[in-house]
């Protein structure tokens, strides 16, 4: 039966249909990566990698035709395929993973006020659910923003006794005291200026008073990530060009 894994698994044949959403993820086990483009029923195309970077996910985009938003959690090289194969289509970021890039720079219990009321604002954003809710959300950031502009500006100077972080370069004179938050806020300006955080909402994609678009991407994470997932895990003995082409 060795002969059976020698036959080459076809991509889906593409059919040339616009979508209105093509959801896209990239899944890790064994060493391997396999990223995954799916339209929230059927898988239109994967690529196999080392790990997420433009080129890989260059390869799996041209596959499909530019779909009119692409649900993304931001992975590392995305973007810049995004600009390069679908330069037309919006982005709607998953709020899953904005939840989880910011967690994890505040805590589940941040100690710092600005902290706290970052992690809540994060929070109010996983219930905005229609655009008047999106634009409180949008005004509630900016006046975080503006009450803490003073405090993430703070600066620690390189002196004897001073703890340098391990991400200070040797020879750095400063750094940013408050770094963590910094990223928090660097991570809202970008989705903001990008405009990827309410793309779902907009009335374009808006049919009977209901989204068309994924605000997450919880379908693909939840059924096609999970099928190969649990398939590996029950066929541990596969080799790693076994695993691919049991994929």
């Amino acid at each position: 039966m060795a002969w059976c894994w020698d036959i080459e698994v076809p991509q889906p044949e593409s059919t040339g249909e616009i979508h209105r959403q093509i959801i896209v993820d990239g899944t890790y086990f064994g060493g391997w990566c396999v990223l995954i483009a799916f339209d929230g029923e059927h898988v239109l195309g994967w690529q196999w990698c080392d790990q997420e970077k433009k080129a890989a996910w260059a390869a799996l985009l041209e596959h499909c035709p530019a779909p009119d938003v692409a649900v993304t959690d931001g992975g590392t090289g995305l973007r810049a395929a995004l600009d390069q194969q679908w330069r037309r289509t919006r982005i709607q970021r998953c709020y899953f993973h904005v939840y989880a890039a910011v967690r994890r720079h505040t805590t589940l219990n941040p100690t710092l006020e600005a902290g706290k009321e970052a992690l809540a604002l994060t929070r109010a954003l996983m219930k905005v659910q229609d655009l008047d809710a999106a634009a409180a959300w949008m005004g509630s950031y900016a006046s975080w923003e503006a009450k803490w502009s003073a405090f993430l500006k703070q600066r620690t100077y390189a002196k004897a006794g001073t703890e340098r972080p391990s991400w200070a370069q040797p020879n750095q004179q400063w750094w940013y005291t408050h770094i963590r938050l910094r990223r928090v806020q660097g991570l809202y300006r970008q989705l903001l200026r990008d405009k990827s955080l309410f793309t779902w909402l907009e009335d374009t994609f808006q049919e009977d008073g209901k989204p068309t678009v994924d605000r997450t991407t919880s379908r693909l994470e939840g059924w096609p990530n999970r099928a190969v997932k649990d398939l590996l895990r029950h066929h541990k003995g596969l080799n790693g060009a076994h695993r691919r082409a049991s994929r």
